[in-house]
């Protein structure tokens, strides 16, 4: 498997971040087949579904990729009452003789759509992996051409970064309260539903119109969620399962949030110490206690003056916002040098010599779908899931800011700040919890900013079959396409169903790539 480009688990900077890299530029269109059963033991040996009608997706895409809508109770406690969309996609297996099933896609979030997933080119499986299944893509209920979501967000509302300041509090809150309100008043007899144990549902209805005893699965992020609930609510129907850069299932919620900023501090330690170690390359400090002194210089001056740098305007709290960087100590460096230098000079640098990736603008929506979709589509998935680990009172998150920014200084006001999750109201049913025995394969870097080690060590708990590869100094956010020894184990899993006879530690191919 090679390299997949997803977005973090509902990171905490701006929910640009989570716009997918993988949308395609035209959405395929799918044709429709209604299913409005729920998928039940009893309901799928009592009504057959009906098959989906196939179709090329469009014109830009092969003849081979077809895509297909589904109709699905939008609540499945009333399978007769409204139905939504659920598009989905397929390419299928090379080889007829070798087939053995579907293998179902989901790329992060929440909120991501999928449908464009079997043929875009950073999910390059192995030719292996291709032989044996029908590869399934899909936009999650809620997102992309499933139902989607509109709340009417401006472009200030659909920003997530809010550094706690006392002078600014109070807006953050009004910020919060009026996400929360614009759902609400938009789709608020849908928002309840949009959860993940109804996505779960909603594949397994995919499951059972493509005539499939059984699934499986490669996810990545909160996919990895998403598909340990799957395991809890059908364990019979889940074949092999793997989850790339696991998240806690214990955790979802506020805490995933606070688990970040908790550990962007290790990480930034880690770069402070390798930076020094290289001070004849950077100059940003001899000694980590230099290096973390030129940092922390860097955002106070910004705080005065802003630092323009690579087509931004650097507040020290945007600084800060780049805390995930820290995890990948070369481009670290480069970033910080390049930004220390413009500082100095008072000159923006040549755009594109940081070493730092551009920003990156979230993909325009396709026309007739909310503009806002993506960002509306995160929120209401996370605050449905997850609105009981959320305080109502505002003063708990200022008291909590207050102190995570003491003992988290690079993002603790930023994870603990409110979001509009306060003032949303409950989804349908609780959060669910994650405690089988199904098999599994985790693939997680010691280094993710995103879904931390810990998190996936809390998500190995719970799924007591499965066995771990941890890439030890392993850097970033997912693993596939960056370590031959992780992508080997979950070849092998996908491909003869065989998992590791223990949990696995591998070594990068480059220890700071």
């Amino acid at each position: 498997m090679r390299n997949v480009r997803v977005p973090s688990l509902v990171a905490v900077g701006a929910l640009s971040v989570l716009i997918s890299l993988l949308t395609p530029t035209s959405a395929p269109t799918p044709s429709t087949v209604s299913v409005a059963t729920e998928p039940s033991p009893s309901a799928a040996r009592q009504k057959p579904k009906p098959k989906p009608h196939w179709q090329r997706c469009d014109a830009k895409s092969p003849a081979a990729f077809q895509c297909a809508t589904l109709e699905v109770p939008l609540d499945y406690g009333d399978p007769g009452g409204r139905t939504i969309d659920i598009a989905i996609s397929r390419l299928r297996a090379s080889s007829a003789k070798e087939r053995r099933g579907v293998l179902l896609l989901n790329p992060g979030g929440p909120g991501q759509p999928g449908l464009n997933l079997p043929v875009d080119p950073v999910v390059a499986l192995s030719k292996d992996v291709q032989r044996q299944y029908d590869l399934i893509g899909f936009d999650p209920r809620g997102v992309g051409r499933s139902s989607p979501v509109g709340c009417g967000l401006t472009g200030g509302e659909l920003d997530a970064e809010h550094p706690y300041t006392p002078w600014t509090f109070a807006k953050d809150v009004r910020w919060a309260r009026t996400v929360a309100a614009k759902c609400r008043a938009a789709a608020g007899a849908t928002l309840r539903h949009l959860t993940t144990r109804n996505t779960a549902r909603d594949m397994d209805v995919i499951r059972g119109v493509l005539g499939e005893k059984k699934i499986s699965y490669l996810g990545f992020s909160y996919g990895t969620y998403l598909g340990a609930v799957y395991t809890q609510l059908f364990p019979r129907r889940t074949d092999r399962f793997v989850l790339d850069s696991a998240a806690d299932p214990t955790g979802y919620g506020r805490g995933m949030f606070q688990a970040m900023a908790k550990r962007a501090e290790p990480a930034f330690a880690r770069w402070a110490e390798w930076t020094a170690r290289h001070h004849a390359t950077y100059a940003l400090g001899r000694t980590p206690a230099e290096v973390r002194g030129t940092f922390w210089g860097l955002v106070a001056r910004a705080d005065r003056e802003p630092v323009d740098y690579e087509g931004t305007r650097f507040t020290g709290d945007i600084i800060r916002a780049q805390r995930d960087t820290f995890s990948r100590v070369r481009k670290a460096a480069a970033w910080v040098a390049g930004l220390k230098r413009a500082a100095e000079s008072g000159k923006p640098p040549p755009y594109g010599t940081s070493g730092q990736p551009a920003s990156r603008r979230p993909p325009e929506p396709a026309p007739g779908f909310p503009s806002d979709g993506d960002a509306s589509g995160t929120w209401a998935v996370l605050c449905a899931d997850t609105r009981a680990s959320w305080p109502r009172d505002p003063e708990r998150y200022r008291s909590d800011a207050i102190r995570d920014r003491a003992r988290y200084p690079l993002s603790g006001d930023f994870a603990s700040g409110i979001k509009p999750c306060a003032f949303w109201q409950p989804g349908s049913e609780p959060r669910t919890e994650v405690d089988n025995s199904v098999r599994a394969l985790i693939l997680q870097n010691e280094w993710d900013p995103s879904t931390p080690l810990a998190g996936a060590r809390a998500m190995h708990r719970a799924l007591r079959g499965s066995r771990m590869v941890t890439v030890v100094g392993g850097e970033g956010h997912i693993v596939n396409g960056t370590n031959s020894c992780a992508d080997r184990s979950a070849t092998a899993y996908l491909t003869t169903g065989r998992l590791p006879a223990d949990d696995l530690t591998c070594r990068p191919r480059d220890r700071h790539p």
